[in-house]
């Protein structure tokens, strides 16, 4: 059976790509580096009801290290795209990306209104070697709620379901930057794109499993 390797994944792009904070290059991370805690930028919690955020509600350690301006990958060139299309100009989600295309989801989760997108972050894809792309359907989808929430309305909520409903409901707790994700922590959170908002989170969530 067809085997897609993940860890082969945006290896490229990644290693190539260096990104711009603040008017100053950082290089990107290796590949299983933990992501560095930089400071935040400061947070717009105030929430709306259909969950569509503003590059004000961007809030995280690692926001700092999307590109800027109108660059690829930064808030404002996601911002009007699929959340997909969107991702894949995001230097923290090469691997994310390439396993949705490996799974075929691009166009499910492209064409779909109203979603939240839990996003790990390359280093935390680096913990799975292999994978079937049967198997990775169910595991993307897990990562993906049926309903658009900001950061508030996850705490509101506090556990949603995902698009994979025999993986069980996504348990919340805290909130703002001390939110969890089923144990994940966010890195870059409240990202808007055209029909999801997008958190970065450090790990891999695992379907039947909370904390």
């Amino acid at each position: 059976m067809t085997k897609v390797r993940l860890a082969g994944f945006g290896l490229a792009a990644a290693a190539a790509f260096t990104l711009t904070a603040c008017g100053s290059g950082v290089a990107a991370p290796s590949v299983g580096a933990a992501i560095p805690m930089a400071p935040a930028p400061s947070a717009g919690m105030s929430g709306t009801p259909d969950g569509v955020t503003t590059d004000a509600d961007v809030f995280g350690p690692a926001c700092v290290r999307l590109p800027q301006g109108s660059a690829p990958g930064s808030l404002a060139s996601m911002r009007p795209q699929p959340v997909v299309s969107a991702a894949a100009t995001n230097p923290l989600l090469t691997r994310m990306v390439a396993a949705v295309k490996a799974a075929n989801l691009i166009d499910t989760l492209d064409s779909r209104q109203a979603i939240t997108v839990f996003a790990p972050a390359d280093a935390a894809f680096a913990v799975l070697d292999e994978a079937n792309p049967t198997e990775l359907v169910p595991l993307l989808e897990y990562h993906v709620a049926g309903k658009r929430y900001d950061a508030k309305g996850l705490a509101t909520a506090g556990s949603v379901a995902s698009l994979d409903s025999a993986g069980g409901p996504l348990k919340i707790e805290g909130s703002g930057e001390n939110m969890t994700i089923d144990g994940a922590k966010i890195l870059c959170g409240n990202i808007p794109t055209k029909n999801a908002t997008v958190f970065v989170i450090d790990k891999v969530l695992t379907p039947g499993t909370t904390g």
